[in-house]
């Protein structure tokens, strides 16, 4: 007794939508379907081209832009880690980078992921000019 009555109350609630969608929506052709279709997803598809261009292919360039300098990294070259230290290459083997810091010329050995940029001044002490 009590599956029937939710049965039907079910049936009638289906009807009930099936109703209110069919008011809803005025028969129409197949091609004036597609074009309303075609209207309700707009939003959506702009939506996702605008994504594209303001978020995606701005950070794909800067991707590939920082794998290009880590790839054309030498010796020689005076970096800045993610971490702040400035150091100028000395070694490079695969992925480790060995490189000197400071006066005493400490050589300290990094991941190549770690170099944040390729600085083109030299920086030691305020007392030096800048080359």
């Amino acid at each position: 007794m009590k599956y029937e009555l939710m049965n039907m109350l079910a049936e009638a609630a289906a009807t009930a939508t099936d109703a209110a969608a069919a008011a809803e929506m005025p028969e129409m052709s197949t091609g004036a379907a597609i074009i309303y279709y075609a209207v309700q997803f707009l939003p959506m598809i702009l939506i996702f081209v605008i994504f594209y261009f303001m978020l995606i292919r701005p950070q794909r360039k800067k991707d590939k832009e920082a794998q290009e300098m880590l790839k054309n990294l030498k010796v020689g070259d005076r970096i800045c880690t993610i971490g702040g230290i400035y150091g100028t290459i000395v070694r490079i083997k695969d992925e480790v980078l060995t490189i000197e810091v400071g006066e005493a010329k400490s050589q300290m050995m990094i991941a190549r992921w770690a170099v944040k940029n390729v600085d083109t001044l030299s920086i030691n002490n305020d007392a030096e000019t800048l080359l």
